[in-house]
C-alpha cells in the first residue's frame, strides 16, 4: 500500500501525530491515545503502517509471557511526495482533505474530553485568515511557515513539552481578479 493509502485514514493519521518527536509508544499506549478506537482497530492499522513502513519496531521487551512491542514513526516514509500529489484528482483531494479534517476534528475532540483541557491556558487557536497574495508571495509565506515549523519537528518530548498539532491549510477561495 502506498503512502497516500496509509496516511489517507483518520486513525492512521492520528497513530502517526502520536508517533512524532521521536516517541517510542506500544500499542497499549495507542489504544489510550485513541480511546473512541477499539483495540482491534488500533492493532490493525499499527500493522498496516508497520507493513507500509511507516513504524517500524523499535523494541521488543517480554511482559507477563507476551511481547510488548515499542513503535517508532520513519518520518521519511511518513509524507506524501510531490509526484503523488500532482496525480491526484479532485475527488482524491477532497477524501485526503475530509480524512484530514476527521482526524484534526477527532483530536480536538479528544483534547476537550481530558479533564483538565484549558483552552485559554493552552493557548489553543483556530483562526483563520484571507489573505491576497501572488503566486510569489504565498510561496514566500510557505517557505517562512516551514523554517519556522520544521525545525521543532525534531523536538523529543520533555518535561516543559506537551505535543501540539499545528495544521496549516491554505488554498484560494476566489479566482485571481
Amino acid at each position: 500500500m502506498d503512502s497516500l493509502k496509509l496516511l489517507a485514514h483518520p486513525i492512521r493519521l492520528r497513530i502517526v501525530h502520536a508517533m512524532g518527536g521521536g516517541r517510542l509508544l506500544t500499542t497499549a499506549q495507542l489504544c489510550a491515545r485513541i480511546p473512541e478506537a477499539s483495540k482491534a482497530t488500533v492493532y490493525r492499522h499499527i500493522d498496516l503502517l508497520v507493513s507500509g513502513g511507516i513504524l517500524e519496531v523499535a523494541e521488543e521487551h517480554r511482559v507477563r509471557g507476551a511481547v510488548e512491542r515499542h513503535y517508532r514513526l520513519r518520518q521519511d516514509r511518513a509524507v506524501i511526495g510531490a509526484e503523488v500529489v500532482r496525480a491526484l484528482t479532485p475527488e482524491d483531494h477532497r477524501q485526503a482533505f475530509a480524512t484530514a479534517m476527521t482526524a484534526l476534528l477527532a483530536e480536538f475532540n479528544a483534547y476537550l474530553d481530558r479533564g483538565k483541557a484549558d483552552p485559554v491556558a493552552d493557548q489553543v487557536g483556530y483562526r483563520q485568515h484571507a489573505l491576497w497574495l501572488s503566486p510569489a508571495e504565498l510561496a514566500e509565506l510557505i517557505s517562512e511557515l516551514r523554517a519556522a515549523i520544521v525545525p521543532r519537528l525534531a523536538n523529543s518530548p520533555g518535561p516543559e513539552r506537551a505535543q501540539y498539532l499545528l495544521s496549516p491549510i491554505h488554498f484560494p477561495v476566489e479566482a485571481p481578479q
